[in-house]
């Protein structure tokens, strides 16, 4: 008995490190800067590329489909940062992320423009 209760707990304690990753599809990618302005949440698909760029510092992030704003994680910003560079859309910018999402936070493991 002593051994299945130690065994349980192992399981139980490792449940957390199982977290399922999730994907956003033909989502608007914003940049943190731009996310609270009324008229990016407003018409996100007009944000453009070049205000994008410009506001790289401050990191990116999804507009999910109920407006909810959820930031990226470093790997996330430097993956959005890249795409955006090898992309030549002036609007319009749409992603599919894939990562697992820890508070208003993803994890960011794919990205897609």
């Amino acid at each position: 008995m002593n051994r299945f209760a130690l065994l349980a707990a192992a399981v139980l304690l490792a449940l957390p490190s199982f977290a399922a990753a999730e994907t956003w599809t033909n989502v608007p990618l914003i940049d943190v800067a731009c996310s609270a302005k009324s008229k990016v949440k407003a018409n996100p698909d007009a944000h453009t590329r070049d205000c994008a760029l410009a506001c790289s510092k401050s990191g990116y992030g999804i507009l999910t489909p109920d407006g909810t704003y959820l930031k990226f994680d470093e790997a996330g910003n430097a993956k959005a940062l890249a795409a955006l560079n090898a992309s030549q859309k002036a609007d319009h910018l749409r992603v599919t992320v894939t990562g697992e999402l820890e508070g208003g936070t993803i994890k960011v493991t794919d990205l897609r423009l």
